[in-house]
């Protein structure tokens, strides 16, 4: 895979199509990547501890890597 962990990115595809960021893993079994604040889901979280109220949370999820190209 020629992306790696810490590379910047532009986004080829997707509704993210043209903006720019940051690697923050690569899966290389998978041929996938996370880029920071791209791609994001929103995730509704369960109370973890007694008393403490569940939230909506923003998640960044795992894209191809042929979906980016290497930003020079």
């Amino acid at each position: 895979m020629h992306i790696k962990k810490g590379d910047t990115v532009t986004i080829l595809s997707g509704d993210d199509r043209g903006k720019t960021g940051k690697v923050v893993k690569a899966f290389p079994a998978e041929g996938k990547i996370v880029v920071d604040g791209m791609n994001t889901v929103r995730k509704h979280q369960r109370p973890t501890k007694q008393g403490q109220k569940g939230q909506v949370i923003d998640v960044a999820m795992p894209m191809h890597a042929s979906k980016v190209a290497k930003k020079a």
